[in-house]
């Protein structure tokens, strides 16, 4: 049997759990992104194209659809809260975030119609605790005497301009939400994601 000369080549690192938390958070962000261009329908594959990693790897992290639709809405609420417990948080600023994911993302406008979106009462549940979450973070920048004050007039709201979002280019999308919380008196920060 003749040997042939293998190439002085080394073989990549494995970095064990340092890997697998960057591949989570990059397939996190490619489904927001393809979710964002494409709805939630897109297929799996697309978003493990996008993350740059191969669909065992998603479906290590993620079994099916609904667990990477999970996660991707945890993201957002953990990005809403993070900017609600900032030093320098307002209102607007919050609110600016919190439109930002409603432009971004089709699966975080689904949470915020979860009692209608699906009927399997496990997400319901979930979807459920997520919006609290939202509203949350969001009542405890309302000033007295704000239009949103009232006790159920904070989601409401937020549900009427999410169901605003609606267009072809995420340019559209942020116009619409824009004018609905115009609408509905409220001012609104940058629209853009937390970055603190």
């Amino acid at each position: 049997m003749t040997q042939h000369p293998v190439p002085d080549r080394r073989r990549p690192a494995n970095h064990g759990p340092k890997a697998a938390a960057r591949n989570r958070a990059a397939l996190v962000a490619a489904a927001r992104e393809i979710y964002a261009e494409y709805g939630l329908n897109a297929p799996l594959s697309a978003i493990a194209r996008r993350a740059g990693v191969g669909q065992g790897v998603l479906y290590r992290h993620f079994p099916d659809r609904a667990a990477v639709t999970s996660a991707v809405l945890e993201e957002n609420v953990r990005e809403i809260e993070r900017a609600a417990a900032a030093q320098d948080a307002t209102c607007a600023g919050v609110l600016g975030v919190l439109t930002w994911h409603l432009r971004e993302s089709a699966a975080f406008i689904g949470l915020l119609h979860a009692d209608v979106a699906t009927s399997r009462s496990g997400m319901i549940t979930h979807a459920m605790s997520l919006s609290e979450r939202v509203e949350h973070a969001l009542r405890g920048h309302l000033p007295d005497g704000h239009p949103l004050a009232g006790a159920s007039d904070l989601m409401l709201a937020v549900a009427m301009v999410s169901g605003a979002v609606t267009g072809p280019t995420r340019e559209v999308r942020e116009l619409r939400a824009l004018a609905a919380w115009r609408l509905l008196g409220v001012e609104v920060g940058p629209v853009r994601p937390f970055e603190g």
